[in-house]
């Protein structure tokens, strides 16, 4: 990798608009140099282009919350309680998930024949509000 990287390529290899770079770097989560007026990426920089989209996919962290770990000297304890917030919505979402895949098996095995708000075992395991 050349020194320093043109924003364009580092756009199109981690397949992120050059828009969203921008927007990452006015967030202040990304410090491009310049060189001849265009945004370049030390290697460094590339780094965190792949962290931060590593945990907006994986870890569907917001903005807020990669900033906090990506400044996690000047966020003190804060960034701790960010982790345990984030561990405890991903688990909740891996629930949700887990539900839904479970739904969809039982789809595959159930015997009733029309759609499957008629089959009685499905109807109970969704849940209503009252």
């Amino acid at each position: 990798m050349d020194e320093l990287t043109p924003i364009r390529t580092v756009s199109d290899w981690f397949g992120v608009p050059i828009s969203t770079l921008h927007y990452w770097e006015r967030r202040g989560l990304l410090e491009p140099r310049r060189r001849s007026g265009q945004r370049c990426f030390d290697p460094e920089q590339v780094y965190r282009v792949a962290l931060i989209k590593l945990w907006r996919e994986t870890g569907l962290m917001s903005i807020e919350e990669i900033g906090v770990l990506l400044r996690r000297a000047e966020a003190g304890p804060r960034w701790r309680e960010t982790v345990h917030d984030r561990i405890a919505a991903l688990e909740e979402h891996i629930a949700r998930l887990d539900a839904a895949r479970d739904y969809l098996r039982y789809l595959l095995t159930c015997r009733h024949e029309g759609a499957p708000e008629g089959c009685p075992l499905f109807r109970e395991s969704v849940p209503l509000p009252f």
